[in-house]
């Protein structure tokens, strides 16, 4: 079999073809999925999660995702340890506003436009920002790649500004591990 054809959102009866060979890290990930979600490594969890993903995948349309072909693992291992430092010294500053002293703490819902146009680059910086205490992505704005961010602890124009660059340097980190070329060099200066 070479290839899975799929029917496209929208198309009115036009069809895409999809290659059984592109869709493999996606039915790969998924069959990964459903183990996890079992919690066994069993031929018959297997067998199942493949079933699953196969009806999935050809079932339900799937947008494409262009992938830049480009992965640089030292800095994605940067980029990972970077959200795992932030998530433990966030966790302490959320906990300090939780026992704080009561009062109001305020908040900040702030719209921070992307660099990037890929969906993966997109969807990365969105959970990385979302993992981290204190801030969490309430919107996305997929076609003009807008992230909508509600944050803790903001007190002034120049913390909303502040906010706003972490979220552009989660960006900019993660396009140095695995951004296209022409991404990296926009943001690099």
């Amino acid at each position: 079999m070479t290839g899975i054809t799929v029917s496209s959102r929208g198309g009115r009866g036009a069809r895409v073809r999809v290659s059984l060979r592109q869709k493999l890290p996606l039915l790969a990930a998924l069959v990964l999925l459903w183990m996890m979600l079992w919690g066994s490594i069993t031929p018959l969890t297997i067998v199942t999660g493949v079933v699953v993903a196969l009806v999935v995948t050809t079932t339900f349309y799937l947008p494409p995702v262009q992938l830049s072909g480009r992965f640089n693992p030292f800095w994605f291992a940067v980029f990972v340890l970077r959200v795992l430092v932030e998530m433990a010294i966030a966790s302490f500053q959320v906990a300090l506003l939780a026992v704080g002293p009561r009062g109001r703490h305020r908040g900040a819902l702030i719209k921070v436009d992307l660099h990037t146009r890929s969906d993966f680059i997109l969807t990365g910086t969105a959970l990385a920002v979302s993992l981290v205490p204190g801030s969490v992505v309430v919107e996305v704005d997929r076609a003009s790649t807008v992230l909508y961010v509600h944050t803790l602890g903001v007190r002034s124009p120049e913390e909303v500004e502040k906010a706003r660059h972490h979220v552009l340097s989660l960006e900019r980190d993660l396009l140095r591990a695995w951004g296209s070329r022409e991404e990296w060099e926009a943001v690099r200066a």
